[in-house]
């Protein structure tokens, strides 16, 4: 039998008793994951919780990052534009500027016909 490796100790129960501490559902991660391809057939017990982690630590860093814009517009609340310019000032999330721009876009010609 596999002995627990280096890691195992993000499959022992952590804060909330399932199977991790896993903010994130791990059964819809799996699914996600098997929906992204259709050559993805199996997918292995380890995978869906490293995913669930980056998951985690990408919304982590660009919450913060849309914190600190929002506190630069000395504001309390964050709202998707903080979001928006977090991810055009930050060049990691570069591969993410076409769908806030396009959400950007599509809400100024909502606001246009409005007016």
């Amino acid at each position: 039998m596999k002995r627990p490796g280096t890691y195992s100790g993000i499959l022992s129960g952590g804060i909330s008793g399932r199977t991790g501490p896993h903010l994130l559902p791990l059964a819809r991660i799996k699914k996600i994951m098997k929906k992204s391809n259709d050559d993805v057939k199996m997918i292995t017990g380890e995978a869906p919780i490293v995913f669930s982690k980056a998951c985690e630590l990408f919304i982590e860093e660009i919450t913060k990052r849309a914190w600190n814009i929002t506190l630069q517009g000395k504001r309390r609340t964050l709202c998707k534009e903080d979001v928006a310019s977090a991810v055009i000032t930050t060049d990691i999330f570069d591969f993410l500027v076409n769908l806030v721009s396009d959400s950007a876009k599509s809400e100024e010609s909502q606001l246009t016909t409005k007016a």
